[in-house]
């Protein structure tokens, strides 16, 4: 008798992950879903830690597992070349810095099941942090007034349909419509990739069962590199997809433009410059008063360099990008790494 559960192929982009990458692999190889019905297929962009080690002990242990090479070393092409060889009726992708919950295969395959116009599912991520001096940055980064209305890291407790998530499960009818990466986005593949699927027709489900863990950055300069990466790489994304973008996208560089042109033009624009600065900070510290009083006052004085970091790096990046719009069809070509 045929096995009625459909073949899942779990797909992850790696790369210098030696410090997460056991724990997220225990949790792949620890869901309840039949481990003969799961195939786990991780793509390393050439690790130069024990990354690659570290899979092959599992390798050693478990036969579902794959290593294959990602040479040019960003998620977009690890992600196409895993994808192409997998063989799941439904590809879930699971990033190195991420623990999925012992259900999570299940329960994405049971939502995909359910509900037919669902071609994407995934479910709110936890974001904690490693280390004490970390917590302000996983704190900001689950916040609303540091990463505006993303709902996968914002949202607990509901099940709705949303523009995008994290950690996806799509039927493989999904990607074969919706075609591969776009091998130009270091950052933003997933928004790129779920818009494309809901071009086509699909719905994109954010599930309140489905949960994860993702340790956030240690520091604050590996924070500011991320989020500069995600405002560069973000005019990508409205170069080919205008109608993806939101008035939130662009707030982060109106902010830093602002400040910007009014410290280079004439000191009549002072004034401006003193209430755009003002308005800021008393947002800024009525949104870190509001946590810390729920989250404790530890947190008073990094919580705000956190969340500044969050929308300058952001900001700076996204004016850094609408400079240096590339032509659609080349590979990479901002000098921005991974």
């Amino acid at each position: 008798m045929a096995n009625p559960l459909p073949y899942v192929s779990i797909v992850m982009p790696v790369r210098n992950e030696e410090d997460f990458i056991a724990q997220a692999l225990n949790a792949v190889v620890g869901q309840d879903y039949p481990r003969e019905q799961v195939e786990v297929i991780v793509c390393d962009g050439m690790s130069t830690d024990a990354t690659r080690d570290i899979v092959a002990d599992f390798q050693a242990k478990y036969a579902n597992i794959q290593l294959l090479d990602n040479p040019l070393k960003i998620a977009p092409t690890a992600l196409n070349v895993a994808a192409a060889s997998s063989k799941g009726e439904i590809v879930i992708r699971v990033d190195g810095h991420c623990v999925i919950a012992p259900a999570y295969v299940s329960r994405c395959v049971q939502h995909l099941q359910n509900n037919p116009d669902v071609w994407g599912v995934g479910g709110p991520i936890e974001t904690i942090a490693m280390s004490p001096e970390a917590e302000p940055i996983a704190i900001a980064m689950s916040s609303t007034f540091g990463v505006g209305g993303s709902a996968f890291r914002t949202t607990r407790d509901k099940t709705l349909l949303v523009d995008t998530v994290a950690f996806a499960a799509y039927r493989r009818e999904a990607l074969d419509l919706a075609g591969p990466y776009d091998e130009q986005l270091v950052r933003n593949q997933d928004d790129e990739y779920n818009f494309r699927i809901r071009e086509l027709g699909g719905k994109i489900l954010l599930a309140a069962d489905v949960q994860s863990t993702y340790y956030s950055r240690g520091t604050l300069s590996k924070l500011w590199r991320q989020y500069f990466q995600y405002g560069f790489y973000k005019t990508r994304v409205m170069q080919k997809h205008p109608r993806q973008m939101s008035p939130r996208q662009f707030v982060p560089a109106a902010f830093v433009s602002s400040l910007c042109l009014a410290l280079m033009t004439s000191p009549w624009m002072r004034s401006p410059l003193i209430f755009l600065l003002g308005a800021y900070l008393f947002a800024l510290i009525f949104a870190t008063a509001t946590i810390c009083s729920r989250r404790g006052w530890k947190h008073l004085l990094h919580l705000p360099v956190a969340f500044a970091t969050l929308h300058l790096s952001y900001g700076f990046g996204f004016m850094l990008g609408m400079c240096t719009l590339f032509p659609a069809g080349t590979r990479n070509p901002a000098k921005v790494t991974s």
